[in-house]
């Protein structure tokens, strides 16, 4: 008899087929973002589920759902889980690195650019029909090549944005970590270590990159925002709530720093309404890693992740493998 598993979210039809070789499969080909009540129902009788960073697994959700062993998250972030609950309850929780990184520090700087270069407030000036004649400060941004590139959390991703910015546009990459990197990884990144505050104070860029957790909430806020420089941009492409929404639009608003580019939020798909007024924005639906090959990607180890557990008992990227000794 196969195990029976729940994919929470719409996902490709060809992982559904792949997963179906395999287990009894519950789909959500609708699509809907289930409340926590709603996702119990469906997941209830299931031994194994099939997530995406939307659908929020915790102590509650689990002890409604006793059968459950595995939940394989289609995403490298996992701030989805609570991870303490589920390695309680002996749950093995997965998700899928590496295989976004490239496509998703892509996007970074694709986002940077944008930011930098003013691209989404001049597309919407030419838009309305505004455009009638040049001048020589419309739309005037800030240079990339030979900037300052500041990077807050130097993971993966982080290095790819490094390297870049280095080799792609002679910047000077300046990075700050819970961990400083090794001197090689440094050298092929071409970056220097600093201090939280130097980085702040002395990035024209700076991009977040930095895992979700308690203790990085808000690691931008008002104080964090008045060390930049007013000419600075901010990028975020890590997790909502690591920048206080809020206060970036204030700080919008008053030009203290000169743009921001953001694809995620704070209790996301929900934006701050602040953030939808100021100009000096750019504004993406957390699309960071969505090319078709990298989702097809993510989606395969996720459902490799669930075969492998089943199959062997072990996961191919556990975010807590004490469950598999246990």
């Amino acid at each position: 008899m196969k195990p029976k598993i729940l994919v929470a979210r719409a996902v490709f039809p060809e992982t559904i087929a792949y997963l179906s070789q395999h287990f009894d499969v519950e789909t959500n080909p609708s699509d809907e973002a289930w409340t926590g009540a709603q996702l119990v129902e469906h997941l209830r009788d299931k031994d194994g589920a099939f997530t995406t960073g939307s659908v929020r697994i915790d102590d509650e959700v689990l002890a409604a759902c006793p059968k459950l062993k595995i939940c394989a998250n289609m995403a490298v972030g996992y701030n989805n889980f609570d991870i303490d609950a589920m390695s309680a309850r002996g749950v093995l929780g997965t998700n899928t690195p590496d295989v976004l990184t490239e496509t998703t520090a892509d996007f970074g700087f694709a986002l940077l650019m944008a930011t930098a270069r003013r691209l989404t407030e001049s597309e919407h000036y030419l838009r309305a029909g505004k455009w009638n004649k040049w001048s020589y400060d419309m739309f005037a941004g800030s240079d990339i090549h030979g900037a300052t590139l500041g990077i807050l959390g130097m993971g993966r991703i982080g290095q790819g944005i490094a390297k870049r910015g280095a080799y792609g546009f002679g910047m000077k990459v300046i990075y700050h970590n819970r961990s400083r990197l090794d001197a090689a990884m440094e050298a092929e990144c071409k970056a220097r270590y600093v201090s939280k505050e130097e980085l702040l104070k002395t990035a024209d860029h700076l991009v977040l990159v930095l895992p979700y957790s308690a203790a990085s909430h808000h690691s931008i806020g008002a104080a964090e925002l008045a060390q930049m420089k007013p000419t600075a941009t901010l990028v975020n492409i890590a997790r909502g709530g690591i920048v206080d929404d809020a206060a970036l639009a204030q700080a919008l608003c008053e030009k203290r720093i000169a743009a921001a580019g953001l694809d995620v939020f704070e209790g996301e798909p929900k934006v701050h309404a602040d953030l939808l007024t100021v100009p000096n924005v750019v504004l993406t639906p957390h699309i960071a890693s969505s090319s078709v090959p990298t989702r097809k990607a993510m989606a395969k180890l996720a459902a490799d992740n669930l075969i492998e557990f089943f199959s062997k008992g072990r996961g191919l990227t556990p975010l807590n493998p004490q469950v598999l000794k246990a």
